[in-house]
């Protein structure tokens, strides 16, 4: 993403699918623009340490890589106005033909430019990993087939949650996330799920006897009223927390503590500081005191959100003591050996890999409660395709 002062903005890995080139200077205090540095001076450290993949490895796997570069080789983009090295490296398309890129990537290439003021075709990009995404979302059902292993069309379970009637489709639920982003995730949740639910919904409407708020329309109204009363509450106060700021904390403790690299002692203090973050945000005070069209309410509602789901985010990878996908505690890393198969170290690092699976290829399932999220692992069901060998990226 490029950093920006109200939020940070997605440049694609689709730049790296099209032969986009991630590098810093070798000189850490390289003092010459992104496009007048040599390529005698410039550190392509994907292609380096990764030579069969090179700027297509994975997102998590080019993050980390990113992260060790600025974070603890110190070899971020040097600002000579600040004399620090900033979080940022360089994204280079400059090396592909302008029409290429207008055809590929026109779009990235107009934000890219409107938003930095510099045109990218001519200008290596200045970019740095950033959170953009939820890998996981509401809890589905799904009923297995008996017969074939997969999924059973046409059964009213599929993709329903645990509130009877409501279906959750496409990126809000956690079907097909796993540990990781993969490219093209989005189209395919879109397109899948359509599907599925094409099916499961006329299944359940055909069997459903009654609506709920014909038998206890109270539920409804009890609901609403508390959202109201919540509402008031913010609207009537005269004093209290900025929402703005609350987001903009909230922001920072994460980028920090639970992004690419997670270390149990920083993890606890973000849980630490989410309660204290929770609590603020039952005195968030506005300006605008409207009650329509209230943009200022509308952020005091999400951020209230935001600081519960930050919370199963952190609590979740705090008792989640290995690597796997994004997730990454370095000290719980099991580092793949300079072996090939079949040689007595790489088969010690199979089985360790494999214990690890049986311990922790499960899923995390995060339940509310009024004391925060209770946590617990679900099995994953690999019968139709076991994982048999580790990412081997080397």
């Amino acid at each position: 993403a490029i950093p920006g002062d109200d939020k940070n903005r997605l440049m694609s890995e689709a730049c790296r699918g099209e032969g986009g080139r991630v590098w810093v200077p070798k000189d850490p205090k390289e003092t010459r623009a992104g496009r007048d540095v040599p390529e005698e001076d410039r550190f392509y450290f994907l292609e380096e340490w990764y030579p069969a993949y090179g700027n297509t490895v994975p997102r998590d796997v080019a993050s980390r890589a990113i992260w060790k570069v600025v974070k603890e080789m110190g070899m971020g983009i040097y600002d000579p106005k600040t004399g620090k090295n900033q979080d940022l490296v360089y994204l280079d398309l400059t090396h592909l033909p302008r029409e290429f890129l207008d055809f590929r990537l026109g779009g990235i290439m107009e934000l890219y430019e409107k938003f930095v003021g510099e045109d990218p075709r001519d200008h290596p990009m200045k970019i740095f990993p950033s959170m953009h995404y939820s890998m996981g979302g509401l809890w589905t059902d799904y009923e297995k087939d008996p017969e074939t292993g997969g999924l059973k069309w046409g059964s009213p379970r599929n993709m329903m949650t645990r509130v009877r009637g409501l279906f959750a489709a496409g990126e809000c639920n956690y079907a097909y996330h796993g540990a990781n982003r993969l490219g093209a995730n989005s189209l395919l949740s879109g397109s899948v799920d359509g599907f599925i639910l094409g099916d499961s919904v006329p299944a359940y409407l055909a069997g459903r006897k009654g609506l709920a708020r014909e038998k206890d329309p109270q539920i409804f109204e009890s609901a609403r009223s508390e959202q109201e009363r919540i509402n008031e509450e913010i609207l009537s106060r005269t004093e209290g927390e900025n929402p703005f700021v609350l987001h903009k904390e909230l922001g920072d403790i994460m980028l920090a503590n639970v992004s690419v690299v997670r270390h149990n002692d920083k993890l606890e203090e973000t849980l630490d500081k989410l309660k204290e973050l929770e609590e603020r945000t039952k005195k968030i005070a506005l300006d605008d005191k409207s009650r329509k069209l209230n943009t200022s309410l509308q952020e005091a509602r999400q951020i209230m959100d935001m600081v519960v789901l930050a919370q199963v985010i952190t609590k979740s990878a705090l008792m989640r003591d290995e690597c796997r996908g994004s997730h990454y505690k370095p000290e719980f890393e099991l580092k793949m050996p300079d072996a090939k198969e079949g040689d007595p170290e790489f088969e010690d690092y199979l089985r360790k890999w494999k214990a690890n699976n049986e311990k922790w290829l499960k899923t995390t399932v995060a339940k509310h409660t009024p004391d925060g999220p209770e946590i617990s692992y679900e099995e994953v069901d690999t019968s139709l395709y076991p994982p048999e060998h580790p990412r081997d990226y080397r």
